[in-house]
């Protein structure tokens, strides 16, 4: 039924709405849940506890500021570290998790790891490549700049953005080592007219 300006008309009964629709309040009736009995209190689930043992804090783990204990068990396959990591500890215990300032430094701690993935690729044997890991190749022959601009994208009003976020870890380097190469060759220019006097 289409949305009309005119106040909706009163709710059915549930006796018509059992008569319609096939299965409906099916689990109205206690009787008929197949989960009832376990849902009663005092019966024996065979747990030995009341809460699970805590698992160690060896790593020490990240805890929102909302919680009073870390969760009994948590994972521990990606340990924080570095700038990234003190960025991300911040987050959790300086802000709520309601607070945009919580998220938004959970960002750039992932920005600041991406970041610093990408410059520790360049000392590995394999060093990231940005133009067949970006799938830019792939959209070749697929009209790529016509469907970015096409009516309907969500994403059109932040597209600007994407070059920044893709090319910018690959540019920031050559932006930081050009002025450090300029400043050293003119250091050494200067030790060299030095010794010339």
């Amino acid at each position: 039924m289409p949305y009309t300006s005119g106040r909706p008309g009163a709710a059915p009964n549930t006796a018509l709405l059992r008569a319609r629709i096939p299965g409906w309040g099916a689990d109205l009736d206690p009787a008929d849940r197949p989960a009832f009995p376990r849902e009663q209190p005092g019966i024996p689930t065979g747990a030995h506890w009341q809460i699970p043992e805590q698992q160690s804090d060896l790593m020490r783990r990240e805890r929102s500021v909302e919680h009073l204990r870390l969760t009994p068990v948590f994972g521990t396959a990606q340990p924080l570290k570095g700038l990234a990591g003190a960025i991300r500890r911040y987050a959790y215990s300086a802000y709520s998790e309601a607070q945009a300032a919580h998220w938004l430094l959970l960002i750039v701690g992932d920005r600041v790891d991406a970041a610093t993935a990408h410059l520790s690729s360049f000392a590995s044997a394999r060093p990231d490549d940005p133009i067949t890991q970006s799938g830019v190749l792939g959209e070749r022959g697929r009209r790529p700049i016509a469907s970015r601009f096409r009516r309907g994208r969500v994403d059109l009003k932040h597209a600007w953005l994407d070059p920044i976020f893709v090319v910018g870890p690959w540019l920031l380097p050559v932006v930081i080592a050009v002025p450090a190469l300029r400043w050293a060759a003119r250091g050494r220019r200067a030790a060299r007219s030095g010794r010339a006097i």
